[in-house]
């Protein structure tokens, strides 16, 4: 397994490497299936960072039998209680316990060659991802994205569960597959050059500007940016910005941006047990009936009922 604390160092803002008390180590081997490790550490200084994650393929042709697949996560803002005997904290920490103290979550999943096989077997290979899960994909790499909502929910999940035993190797194994196709996401499908209708996405550093603006607006989600702000961050014109994403990704800018704060504002609402007001507050609304009305349109219910489900 390789050493986790490389995503710590590419999550922390900082340039000095942040100092960690490890409270808590849980390491599984799922026969048949996967190598996992979930540290929980405490920063002895503030902590300044996102939650990251990394995807890290190895390949190799020569030694075939070393071919792996491994997600890294790091997640910020869960709670630990040091005062053992405060139960109810432990499980829903409440604002006047003096033991509450904020963790930095790190997640290693290792895949082998042989495990991401059985997802490929008698499958065309059609797709980088598809590539990769064959270890059909020439090079090795690392690709760095955001922590969206979805694979939050699924890594709280795996902090959280209550299962021991046979069950829970059923579960974790459901959970990081479902993880696994999410973080294969950051993968996005490179067209070849004659299949653009936008010429300078035949271009890589054209292609990356436009994967740089998803990531952008993805770090922006309870803080608007408008195109105008977005272009100048990724030094792309307004209207080739537009068109390339459209292509890209298969959807408007405008469109884009709002799932995904309506999939984190779900997230917030369900999982976190937010307030409305808050919720609102934290993806950048000027109003709560504004917030009420995007979260309708998107789905058809409204804030305040998915509270109640």
């Amino acid at each position: 397994m390789l050493q986790a604390l490389d995503i710590l160092k590419v999550a922390h803002r900082n340039t000095v490497e942040p100092s960690m008390n490890l409270l808590h180590m849980k390491e599984q081997h799922v026969p048949g299936s996967i190598q996992y490790v979930i540290r929980r550490y405490y920063p002895q200084q503030k902590w300044s960072g996102d939650d990251t994650g990394m995807l890290v393929y190895h390949y190799s042709a020569s030694a075939p039998e070393e071919n792996f697949l491994e997600m890294r996560y790091c997640t910020t803002g869960n709670k630990y209680c040091f005062d053992k005997s405060c139960a109810q904290c432990s499980e829903v920490p409440t604002q006047n316990c003096s033991g509450k103290h904020e963790t930095i979550d790190v997640f290693s999943f290792h895949f082998s060659a042989n495990f991401l096989g059985q997802f490929t077997h008698n499958v065309k290979l059609t797709n980088k991802k598809d590539e990769v899960l064959a270890f059909k994909h020439p090079n090795s790499f690392t690709k760095i994205f955001p922590v969206c909502s979805r694979k939050r929910v699924v890594l709280d999940a795996l902090l959280n569960h209550s299962y021991s035993g046979a069950m829970e190797n059923i579960f974790v194994n459901a959970k990081v597959q479902e993880l696994l196709l999410y973080s294969l996401e950051c993968l996005i499908e490179e067209k070849e050059e004659s299949g653009f209708a936008c010429k300078f996405l035949a271009d890589e550093s054209g292609r990356d500007r436009i994967y740089q603006a998803r990531e952008i607006l993805l770090r922006h989600i309870g803080d608007p940016i408008t195109i105008k702000e977005l272009s100048r961050k990724v030094a792309m014109n307004e209207c080739y910005l537009k068109k390339g994403f459209k292509e890209v990704f298969g959807t408007t800018i405008f469109d884009f941006y709002q799932q995904q704060r309506m999939e984190h504002a779900k997230y917030l609402l369900y999982e976190k047990a937010l307030s409305v007001t808050d919720v609102s507050a934290m993806l950048g609304y000027s109003s709560i009936s504004h917030f009420s009305a995007a979260f309708k349109k998107h789905t058809g219910l409204k804030p305040c009922e998915l509270l109640f489900r």
